[in-house]
């Protein structure tokens, strides 16, 4: 009876063991849903009654260097007449309007924000500029809320960072894309000793960080854009890969 009791309970040990290994083995994403607690509690409070003059003057802001080299921004998306785009993150509305110039009549831009205020607001100055081919939509903390497989790409400027739950974020925008759709992400340099004191204290991670989140995902970096004059912020950019395809950078590019 002993040796019985003991075969039992070394069978129950095994199958703990094999269900761990298994666990282990899924892909990281598969966990990512798990995420419940924000990787930065209150970073957007600023956006639920946001002042529309104020914002105005800090996004398009000639000092900015995102609106310095905006014209360049758009050339590096590569877009073209008919692609579908989402600005995630869309604030004032600088770059939809720019980009639903790009894609035409035929294309749309998805100008998705969390704030209702910045949303109307690029509603009315995308009407009085005569763009019928901007939607706005209302994301939240977890969602950019677009349709399934809908997007060729996603713009992500100076709003990673403000991703409460950047994992369930990712996960969501890459269901929203189409197959080797695009995503092209500027962020701040994070570097201590170097950045400044606002952006160390605003901005949670480093390049280094946010590629390995995005990358396990279901991305693959294709590659990052030097040559945009770019002092404060990177711009990387990526695609979608599908579950059985490998998630690693692209070589030679």
């Amino acid at each position: 009876m002993a040796g019985f009791y003991r075969l039992l309970v070394a069978t129950a040990l095994a199958s703990v063991l094999v269900g761990l290994t298994l666990v282990g083995a899924l892909p990281l994403r598969v966990s990512l849903y798990a995420q419940e607690k924000s990787v930065k509690p209150g970073i957007n409070d600023a956006f639920k009654n946001p002042d529309i003059n104020k914002y105005l003057k800090t996004f398009e802001g000639e000092s900015r260097e995102i609106y310095q080299q905006r014209q360049k921004i758009v050339s590096v998306c590569g877009l073209r007449p008919g692609m579908v785009v989402a600005d995630i993150g869309a604030g004032t509305g600088l770059f939809t309007r720019l980009f639903a110039q790009e894609v035409g009549p035929e294309g749309k831009v998805y100008a998705v924000d969390i704030s209702e205020k910045f949303l109307a607001y690029i509603e009315r100055t995308s009407r009085e500029a005569g763009l019928r081919n901007v939607i706005t939509v209302q994301g939240s903390d977890v969602s950019p809320n677009l349709p399934p497989h809908s997007i060729d790409l996603v713009f992500i400027c100076d709003t990673y960072h403000h991703f409460e739950y950047p994992f369930r974020m990712m996960t969501a925008i890459h269901k929203a894309l189409k197959p080797q759709g695009r995503v092209v992400l500027i962020d701040f340099h994070r570097i201590p000793g170097k950045s400044s004191e606002w952006v160390l204290g605003h901005v949670r991670a480093g390049q280094e960080v946010f590629e390995k989140e995005i990358l396990s995902c279901g991305f693959r970096k294709v590659r990052e854009e030097k040559e945009l004059g770019l002092k404060e912020n990177y711009c990387l950019i990526f695609e979608k890969v599908s579950s059985d395809q490998e998630e690693s950078p692209k070589s030679g590019k």
